[in-house]
Formats: C-alpha cells, structure tokens, sequence
C-alpha cells in the first residue's frame, strides 16, 4: 500500500525544520514515504492551503498530515478533502483573532495535538478547545511555541499515533 507523511511547516520556518526532520526519520523508520510543502513566501493560509491542496492531487494512497502552527490550521483544512487517515498537529493556529470563524473541521480521522503550556503564539487553551470539540488526543508539555526542548518526546508522541492508526494505513 501506498502510504505518505506530507509536513506543513508554520509561519516562520520552512520545509526541513529541527521538528519535520526529527519526525520524517520517525516516519520513514516506520515504512512511510514522507514529504514536506515549502510554503516559505506564503504568508496568507488561503495561499497555502491552495499549495497544499495542490500538492499530488492524484496521490491514492494513506496519507497522514502532520503540521506546526499555522501548518496545523493548513493540514487541518485540506484534512477532508485530501481523505486524510490521521491528522498530527503541533501548536496549532486555530481560534486566532481575525481567523476564529475560519478554524477548519477536521476529516473523520485520528487525531494528536501537542501543544506548550508557555506557548506564547497561539495559546494552548485553544488547542484544549479543539481537541475537546473534536475528540483528539492532546499532550501539552512545558514548553514553547517552536517546541524544539521537547522533540524527542514529540517524536514518541509522533511513534505512538502512527502505530495506533487504522489497519489499511499500516504496514502490509
């Protein structure tokens, strides 16, 4: 079975960061094809959800999305259309002033939440919100925004989701 990893980076970061490289070896250990959307440019989510939603747009296979901050809220909104199996956020932008209403639903699938209780970017009560709303699993740790003290727990976290998804995603 075809199977894929595509990482969303956040607002100010890019397609490789500390946390995409650490989880795409996490990814890649476990039999997953991986990728990650340069979005470096793109300030608006509107532009980058296009890119997203761009991105191999016959790809049949299991594809989970795994996003960081403004990357989450990306991943998040192409979630359904893309028939995501398995959404693995990480800070992510949603309930932000100007975007509140524009929070994406997520698709039908598992979900992981990581989140900084010192995050001062997008605060961790709106990850509590939506995991809450939508029944994900969410890990908040003693942390920042960017998260990178905390990869190697992320990437235990990152670890566990892929082995807990649906039997057609895994491994024949």
């Amino acid at each position: 079975m075809n199977r894929r990893v595509v990482f969303s980076h956040g607002k100010e970061s890019g397609p490789w960061g500390t946390k995409i490289v650490a989880l795409a070896a996490i990814a890649r250990e476990a039999g997953w094809a991986v990728d990650s959307v340069d979005y470096q440019g793109l300030d608006s989510p509107d532009d980058r959800v296009s890119r997203l939603m761009a991105y191999e747009p016959d790809f049949a296979g299991s594809l989970v999305l795994v996003g960081s901050s403004m990357g989450g809220h990306v991943c998040t909104a192409c979630s359904s259309e893309r028939r995501a199996v398995g959404l693995f956020l990480m800070a992510p932008a949603f309930y932000m002033p100007g975007f509140v209403e524009r929070t994406p639903v997520p698709a039908p699938c598992p979900i992981t939440i990581v989140h900084g209780w010192r995050d001062d970017v997008v605060p961790v009560d709106h990850s509590i919100r939506f995991a809450r709303s939508y029944q994900a699993i969410l890990h908040i740790l003693d942390t920042d925004h960017r998260m990178n003290d905390r990869i190697t727990e992320i990437g235990v976290y990152f670890h566990d989701f892929l082995g807990r998804l649906p039997a057609s995603s895994q491994a024949p």
